[in-house]
């Protein structure tokens, strides 16, 4: 019988931590009277995090390990684990015991109440400042950007519909944006309150470099996702706006020669005039050359909820 339930743990050089996690997530699956597997993604770890994870699957072979030959990033685990994942619901959680397992009941019946995806809040963090400030500004431009009203994109701990998993594609750094993808693919998504916990083995790997490449990967998402099917709309804007303002400065210094009869040799303004046409003219091509690119896609974009009939 294929698992209702599927954890997908993505875990780097975390030896310390798994025997309790695995421990604790199938106490708080038991509850649920539902049929629970976890499955391991080992990011290349260089400590003894196998050997663990070996040793917990010879007591329970509902725990699965996938271990990649080398550190390929979060993003890879996660998408391992959706591919190798049985279950209806899945279920992704940071293996550094920061993650509460008892707080899995609470997610599987938001979906229950007809979600698609749950993101976890973590509302009180117990992380240093050099972590949580930029996350709090990261937070708030993603929030901005993609219209989804949440307030935790970092948060590890979310819920999924397999459908939900089975339309996103996550590679590179997109993992954060996962809540984002799924909501301009038209999915229901929501956040709930968890509780977080204070690291007690190892220190984190991410810090405030993750700021600069994570506003770069926002751009990647909004032009993959909003724009892909019609880029005239993302270049053709800014290229009317510039192209506009330097007809404008073109005609006024027109008016100027004409009318006034002042010398238009020695107006740098008649350059940056110029220049803005230019390049208004250069945006506008770009964008209706995307859209004969992309009139070749095949693959829908949009998403079925359901079919009747």
């Amino acid at each position: 019988m294929a698992a209702r339930v599927s954890v997908v743990v993505p875990l780097y050089n975390e030896q310390d931590s798994l025997e309790t996690l695995v421990q604790g997530i199938f106490q708080a699956c038991a509850p649920l009277g539902l049929a629970c597997e976890i499955i391991a993604v080992d990011d290349g770890s260089t400590d003894a995090s196998m050997e663990v994870l070996k040793k917990l699957r010879s007591r329970d072979p509902r725990l699965r390990i996938i271990s990649f030959r080398r550190n390929f990033g979060k993003a890879d685990a996660l998408d391992a684990g959706f591919r190798a994942a049985q279950g209806e619901i899945i279920l992704t959680m940071d293996a550094d015991l920061q993650d509460d397992p008892k707080e899995i009941p609470r997610f599987v019946e938001r979906l229950e109440q007809g979600w698609d995806l749950v993101s976890g809040w973590k509302k009180v963090r117990h992380d240093p400042l050099n972590k949580t400030l930029p996350s709090k500004l990261f937070n708030a431009v993603t929030s901005k950007v993609s219209g989804v009203k949440l307030h935790d994109f970092n948060c590890g701990f979310k819920a999924y519909r397999r459908e939900v998993t089975e339309a996103l594609q996550v590679y590179g750094e997109l993992h954060r944006f996962l809540p984002a993808i799924a909501h301009m693919k038209g999915f229901r998504v929501t956040e709930m309150e968890v509780e977080h916990h204070a690291r007690p083995f190892g220190h984190s790997k991410y810090g405030a470099r993750r700021l600069v490449s994570g506003i770069l990967d926002l751009m990647t998402v909004v032009v993959t996702t909003r724009y892909f099917k019609k880029p005239l709309h993302f270049f053709g804007a800014p290229g009317l706006f510039f192209g506009a303002l330097g007809a404008l400065i073109n005609l006024w210094l027109t008016w100027q020669k004409v009318v006034a009869g002042h010398s238009l040799s020695n107006r740098p303004l008649l350059f940056l005039g110029i220049l803005l046409m230019i390049v208004g003219l250069q945006l506008v091509s770009l964008g209706l050359i995307g859209e004969m690119i992309s009139r070749g896609q095949k693959e829908p974009e949009y998403q079925v909820r359901e079919r009747l009939g």
